[in-house]
């Protein structure tokens, strides 16, 4: 067989080529940017050329700070097109965070958007690596500002070559693209991902019994661009052609809902609480949602109640999927076997609301105290995998030892495995609460929660505790705060689900729950915030 190298040139020029009349659509400050795969190739190439008269070399990290636009996308193929590192950073970390990864990576140049100009202003001083910010705006002229040497991205791209030509000597094993870990404790860790990492994980993400992204979609990434590759819809969609519809800058329940009705979108993707919150939308308003093929739901995992709303009430079908920024990131997709359909409308929802089976190409462990788990659905064990875009490594970190330890990375999510082969996340190992030397699953208590009509977010948290070294607490958020709903009603509604010992020693009510910059439960801060319950009510 031929030695064909698989890099982002091909998978670009495919697109380019094939699909020039397909649209992309863009959701801006100044209202939606329409353009077709022919103008967006044509911009892409000038921002390559353009890049490389900022003096952008091979090899060389360019950071992207910004939303889900047409921007952004194009910096997703023009940077390592050119043979560059995208490095899409997180902008909702802190600013020390922030600093770090940017120094870290060593990026040499920084797009951002108009909005983050002052949150760079304030930090150019300690990125001594960067040469040179470029400002995403629909405004033709910049504002006052004290970065230095600052570019219109669109008068810069006003000097690139809408010709120029890619480099064909780009070895699949280089890195195109980097992104950190939205770290809980310490400072985030670097990913690194290969050209080819990235192709094969686009050939994944096509596949029917995956996500099945094809040319006549109309997809709709809401998960971030600059958190694990939009889960790599960006790439897959300019492969095939399908038309994309990037919802812009802080994207509301009420802004998704117009896109895929105006937009006829297909295939959406986002974390539980961005469908929390579309949901809670869709029930107080009218609107038509009948393109959707799917929803495309993962980060954590979607409480039951979830799913079943969204298939039965509104006909939207529910695809429950897991990964990692460490996996590029698809991992496991929750689909049914073809002799399953005659199951009962609770044994379908049971299997549909676990992540499902290992997505081809992979391979995975799930360990316990004891070796490999038995797959009985019970028994717990740490979930463990490889494959040609699962990293091998962390970014010039020394924690690569511990979580890359004998050729596989340990996730650190515990699991369980049915006899069908369908994982269920049981917790975080740092979010199982261990009380009286007994595991209890923060998860299944979570989702058994939020099945409660009147509750709209549930996080369960372990909090110390004198006697049985932790013990359960909920914190839940209500959907409407006035609602006469006490903690003994919750936990009625639960207790028949789980042994007496799993439940909460209490329940407190807020009006919201932390949330990480990737949108999951903080649960850090609530275990600090009421780390001295139970020790108080003593």
């Amino acid at each position: 067989m031929m030695n064909f190298q698989l890099t982002l040139r091909s998978m670009f020029e495919r697109g380019e080529k094939l699909f020039p009349k397909k649209e992309i659509v863009s959701r801006t400050p100044a209202g939606l940017f329409r353009y077709t795969y022919a103008e967006y190739a044509r911009r892409t190439r000038r921002l390559s050329s353009a890049l490389e008269s900022l003096g952008v070399k091979r090899g060389e990290r360019v950071g992207t700070f910004a939303w889900n636009h047409h921007w952004h996308l194009e910096a997703y193929f023009g940077i390592p097109c050119m043979g560059a590192v995208l490095h899409t950073i997180n902008i909702r970390l802190s600013p020390d965070h922030i600093i770090y990864i940017i120094n870290h990576a060593e990026d040499v140049v920084l797009l951002l958007d108009e909005a983050f100009m002052p949150l760079i202003e304030k930090i150019q001083d300690q990125l001594p690596t960067v040469r040179a910010y470029v400002v995403m705006s629909d405004k033709s002229e910049l504002p006052e500002t004290t970065l230095s040497p600052v570019y219109s991205y669109e008068k810069l791209l006003e000097t690139g070559d809408p010709g120029y030509v890619y480099p064909d000597d780009i070895d699949e094993n280089d890195p195109m693209g980097m992104c950190y870990t939205s770290a809980t404790t310490g400072n985030p860790k670097g990913v690194v991902y290969s050209h080819r990492g990235v192709f094969l994980h686009s050939m994944s993400m096509g596949m029917a019994d995956t996500v099945g992204v094809s040319e006549s979609d109309v997809a709709m990434p809401v998960v971030p661009m600059f958190h694990a590759n939009a889960w790599g819809l960006p790439f897959i969609s300019v492969w095939l052609g399908t038309k994309l519809v990037l919802p812009g800058p802080a994207p509301t329940p009420l802004t998704l809902l117009d896109l895929i009705e105006s937009e006829k979108v297909t295939l959406a993707a986002g974390v539980p609480t961005v469908w929390l919150g579309v949901l809670k939308a869709l029930e107080e308003g009218q609107f038509d949602v009948s393109s959707l093929r799917s929803v495309l739901c993962g980060g954590s995992a979607a409480p039951r109640g979830l799913i079943k709303t969204y298939e039965k009430k509104f006909g939207i079908p529910f695809l429950h999927a897991y990964g990692m920024t460490e996996t590029t990131p698809l991992v496991l997709s929750s689909r049914l076997k073809s002799y399953q359909q005659d199951l009962t409308e609770e044994e379908l929802l049971d299997i549909r609301s676990k992540q499902g089976i290992l997505v081809p190409g992979l391979e995975m462990r799930i360990v316990g105290e004891h070796g490999d788990v038995k797959w009985d659905g019970q028994e717990m064990g740490e979930l463990l995998l490889r494959g040609p875009w699962i990293a091998d490594q962390y970014y010039n970190d020394s924690r690569s030892a511990e979580a890359f330890a004998d050729g596989w990375l340990h996730t650190g999510d515990v699991a369980v495995i049915d006899e069908e082969g369908n994982v269920k996340l049981v917790d975080r190992t740092k979010d199982l609460v261990k009380s009286g030397g007994e595991w209890i699953s923060s998860v299944d208590l979570e989702n058994a929660l939020m099945a409660h009509p009147a509750v709209f977010e549930a996080s369960v948290v372990g909090i110390p505790h004198p006697k049985w070294d932790e013990r359960p607490v909920a914190f839940v958020v209500l959907k409407d705060a006035q609602a006469a709903i006490g903690k003994q009603e919750l936990l009625d509604f639960i207790k028949d689900h789980f042994a007496k010992w799993w439940l909460p020693d209490d329940v407190v009510f807020l009006t919201e729950i932390p949330k990480t910059s990737v949108g999951k439960f903080m649960k850090r801060t609530l275990r600090e915030q009421y780390k001295d319950h139970f020790v108080s009510a003593v």
